[in-house]
């Protein structure tokens, strides 16, 4: 059984992700924070992490960008999944009692058109989807209902008054799996990097003309400040194709003018 590391509790859209990319033979590590997640599995209590980088909606989790970064672990997966949030409610309770809905605040911020239409029902930000579930059901919630996925309804004995609260029905979450060791390069068509790069005039035109050049396609490009260095970033990108052919040609050319460049995962 493999144990692996989420944020936030059993029921959430990581266990849901975690599920989906490892199977459910596993055995769940819920962590308060995305710094523990990684903590846990640097120090082998955990054997995979499921980290979310990305949102279709809300964009990219910067904070696991700069993790990635400040970590040695390696990225030896991906996965999506759909979000569909619901709102959960104690078995036998109606819609017509709920004035208080709690939710982790990005959740809350993806059902505006809920709220809208509903302006008499308060969000009550809380530290997770799944937990917001568990506590209702332990009655420690503040609140009357919770947005969460049905998956953390079905765990924690809750009903679903109502699915599909989501804004947009296009509302996707990358989850990037993270372990000690590499995956095993032969299956690898995905390749996760970040580097840093002199700051001259078309240095970063350079870099990814290095990719260009050789006809590999980019999926992802995110920059991030680096601390204790005042306007200066460190570049995340995403290229598929084989890491042992031109993806390692345009790397090779790419750490001949970086200042630094680290292979974050090639899965």
């Amino acid at each position: 059984m493999v144990a692996v590391a989420i944020q936030g509790e059993a029921g959430s859209f990581s266990h849901a992700a975690a599920l989906d990319a490892l199977g459910a033979d596993l055995q769940l590590v819920p962590c308060s924070t995305f710094e523990e997640l990684f903590r846990v599995v640097e120090t082998g209590t955990a054997t995979r992490g499921v980290v979310p980088i990305e949102n279709s909606l809300a964009g990219s989790v910067h904070q696991n960008y700069d993790l990635l970064g400040a970590h040695a672990l390696h990225v030896v997966g991906e996965t999506q999944v759909r979000v569909r949030h619901c709102l959960i409610a104690r078995p036998g309770a109606t819609f017509a009692v709920v004035r208080r809905v709690a939710s982790h605040p990005v959740a809350l911020a993806q059902c505006r058109r809920f709220f809208a239409a509903h302006p008499d029902v308060v969000p009550v930000p809380a530290y997770d989807t799944a937990g917001s579930v568990a506590e209702l059901m332990a009655g420690r919630l503040p609140a009357d209902a919770a947005i969460a996925s049905s998956l953390a309804a079905e765990l924690y004995g809750a009903a679903v008054l109502q699915e599909n609260l989501e804004d947009h029905p296009e509302n996707y979450t990358r989850f990037l799996i993270v372990g000690r060791e590499p995956a095993p390069p032969e299956r690898a068509r995905k390749t996760s990097l970040v580097f840093t790069l002199p700051n001259v005039p078309g240095s970063l035109y350079r870099a990814l003309g290095a990719f260009a050049s050789r006809g590999l396609d980019l999926t992802k490009i995110e920059s991030r400040p680096i601390a204790g260095r005042p306007w200066e970033y460190a570049f995340y990108l995403d290229v598929l194709g084989d890491p042992r052919g031109e993806v390692a040609a345009a790397l090779t050319e790419i750490r001949g003018f970086a200042r630094e460049l680290r292979v974050l995962g090639a899965y």
